[in-house]
C-alpha cells in the first residue's frame, strides 16, 4: 500500500483529543434516550389512545396484527417494546440510507465541512424532541436525526486520515472506547433526568434540554477546534500546484474486497442486533427482570467492554479483533440457547461484552486499509450503511422466530447463523498487506480476554 503523508505528532495528537471529547459529547446525548424509551412510547400512547387516525394510531394497530400472527401469544407487556423496535429499525433505516450520502460528500467538501452541516441536522433532531407534546413530532424528530446523524462515520474518515498503518488499530479502539463509555454513563444519566420534569406537556424535555446542550456544544467546540483533515482540502507545499488541483489519491493494492467485508458486517449485525433486541424479552420471561435489572446487566456489559477496548482491543491486530468477536457471540448465542440460572446470564453478558468490544471495531479498521485518501467517507459510509441495515432486519427477523418457533431454536439458529459468520472472517477475511499479525501479540492479547472473561 503507498504511504500517504503523514501527519505530525503533536497535530495528530490535537485531532484525536478533539475527536474524543466530541465523540463523548455526542454519544452521551444519544444514549439519554435509549433507558426512555418505554416510559416516552406508553406517554404518546396514553396521550393519543382516545383519537383515531393518527400516526401512532395506526402504526400500533399493524404491530398488533403482526403481534396476533404468531401462533404463541405474547403478553400486552410487550406492545411498547415491540413499538420501540419498530423505533429503532427506522432510524437504523434512515442511517443506511444517509451515510453512503455523507461520506461522500465529505470526500468531495472536506471531513469538517460535512461534519458541521450534519451536527445542524442533530441540532434540529434534538430541538424537535424538546417540543415533541406528541408523537408526530417525536416521529419527525428521529427521522431527521437517522438522516443526519454522519459524527460517528466521519470520526472515523478523520480517524483514518490521521492514522499511519500501524496507528490505525489503536485509534479505531478510541473511537470503540468512546461507545463503550458513552452506553455505560449515558442511559443512567438520561434515567436520572427524566425524573425532572420542567414542561408539562412534555415530561421528557428535561433530558431533552440537556441533550440539546450537548449537541450544541460539541457543535461550537468542532467549529472552532477541529481543523480539515482530508488531504484534498490540504494547501499545497507545492509553489507550482495550482490551488484547484485534485491531489492524486493514493494507489492501494486491495487485500479484501468491500464486497466481502461489506456482506460480513451486515451478517454480523444482522444476527447481533437480533439478539440484542430480544433479550428484555428472555430476561422477562426467566427471572422477571424489570427496567432496573435490565439497566444493569446493560451496564455490566458496557464496563467489560470499556476495560476490553483500553487494556486489550487497542494492542490487537485488527483481524484477530473481529476472529475473537465472532466467536465469543457464537458461543453466547449457544449458552443462551441453554440458559437456566442468572450466573449462566451473566456469563453470555461477558462474551458479548467481548463481542461488543471487538468486531465491529475490527471491521471497520480493516475496511479503513482498502480506502484511498480520497474514498475514506465513500468506503467507511457505504460499509456503515450495510450494518444499519442488518440492524434494521435484525429485530424483525429474530424475534419472529423467537416467538414462532421459541427461545431455544431462536438462539440455535442465531449461534449457527453466526458460525456462518465465523466462516467468512477465517475463511476470507486476510491480514492487510504491509500490516501482517504478529504471533506474539496476538497470543498476549488473547490470554488477556481469557483473564478478564
Amino acid at each position: 500500500m503507498a504511504a500517504t503523508t503523514p501527519i505530525a505528532p503533536a497535530r495528530r495528537k490535537q485531532v484525536l483529543r478533539v475527536l474524543f471529547i466530541s465523540l463523548l459529547l455526542d454519544l452521551i446525548s444519544f444514549t439519554f434516550i435509549l433507558p426512555l424509551f418505554p416510559k416516552l412510547l406508553e406517554f404518546y400512547r396514553n396521550l393519543e389512545i382516545e383519537k383515531s387516525g393518527t400516526v401512532l394510531s395506526r402504526i400500533l394497530y399493524g404491530l398488533n396484527a403482526y403481534k396476533n400472527s404468531f401462533s404463541k401469544p405474547i403478553n400486552d407487556r410487550y406492545d411498547i417494546v415491540l413499538l420501540g423496535g419498530a423505533m429503532g429499525s427506522l432510524f437504523s433505516l434512515c442511517q443506511a440510507i444517509a451515510s453512503p450520502v455523507i461520506g461522500t460528500l465529505s470526500d468531495r467538501y472536506g471531513r469538517r465541512t460535512a461534519l458541521l452541516w450534519s451536527m445542524m441536522g442533530n441540532i434540529a433532531s434534538v430541538a424537535l424532541w424538546c417540543a415533541a407534546t406528541d408523537f408526530r413530532t417525536f416521529l419527525a424528530s428521529r427521522i431527521v436525526g437517522g438522516l443526519s446523524e454522519g459524527n460517528v462515520q466521519l470520526a472515523l474518515a478523520i480517524a483514518t486520515d490521521i492514522s499511519s498503518d500501524e496507528e490505525r488499530g489503536k485509534t479505531m479502539a478510541m473511537v470503540g472506547a468512546c461507545f463503550s463509555i458513552a452506553f455505560t454513563f449515558g442511559p443512567a444519566l438520561g434515567a436520572a433526568l427524566a425524573q425532572i420534569t420542567t414542561v408539562a406537556a412534555n415530561p421528557f424535555a428535561t433530558a431533552a434540554g440537556v441533550s440539546l446542550v450537548l449537541i450544541v456544544t460539541e457543535t461550537v467546540y468542532l467549529y472552532y477546534a477541529l481543523p480539515e483533515t482530508h488531504p484534498a482540502q490540504q494547501p499545497h507545499t507545492n509553489s507550482n500546484a495550482k490551488p484547484d488541483q485534485p491531489v492524486a489519491a493514493d494507489k492501494r493494492e486491495r487485500t479484501n474486497s468491500h464486497t466481502l467485508l461489506n456482506l460480513t458486517h451486515f451478517s454480523f449485525i444482522l444476527f447481533f442486533s437480533g439478539m440484542e433486541f430480544s433479550l428484555p424479552f428472555m430476561t422477562y420471561d426467566l427471572f422477571a427482570y424489570g427496567s432496573k435489572h435490565s439497566g444493569r446487566l446493560l451496564g455490566y456489559i458496557g464496563l467489560i467492554a470499556s476495560l476490553l477496548q483500553g487494556v486489550v482491543v487497542r494492542r490487537m491486530h485488527p483481524l484477530r479483533v473481529v476472529q475473537l468477536g465472532v466467536l465469543s457471540c457464537a458461543a453466547a448465542f449457544f449458552l443462551l440457547a441453554q440458559l437456566e440460572t442468572e450466573r449462566g446470564l451473566y456469563a453470555a453478558a461477558t462474551l458479548l461484552a467481548v463481542t461488543s468490544s471487538t468486531v465491529v471495531t475490527g471491521l471497520n479498521s480493516l475496511s479503513s486499509f482498502e480506502a484511498g485518501s480520497a474514498e475514506r467517507g465513500e468506503k467507511p459510509g457505504n460499509h456503515r450503511s450495510f450494518g444499519q441495515f442488518g440492524r434494521a432486519l435484525g429485530p424483525l427477523v429474530f424475534c419472529t422466530i423467537y416467538w414462532w418457533a421459541g427461545r431455544g431454536v431462536a438462539y440455535a439458529i442465531g449461534g449457527a447463523g453466526m458460525v456462518g459468520v465465523a466462516g467468512l472472517v477465517f475463511g476470507g477475511l486476510k491480514p492487510p498487506k504491509g500490516l501482517q499479525i504478529s504471533a506474539a501479540k496476538s497470543k498476549t492479547a488473547a490470554g488477556a480476554v481469557v483473564a478478564s472473561a
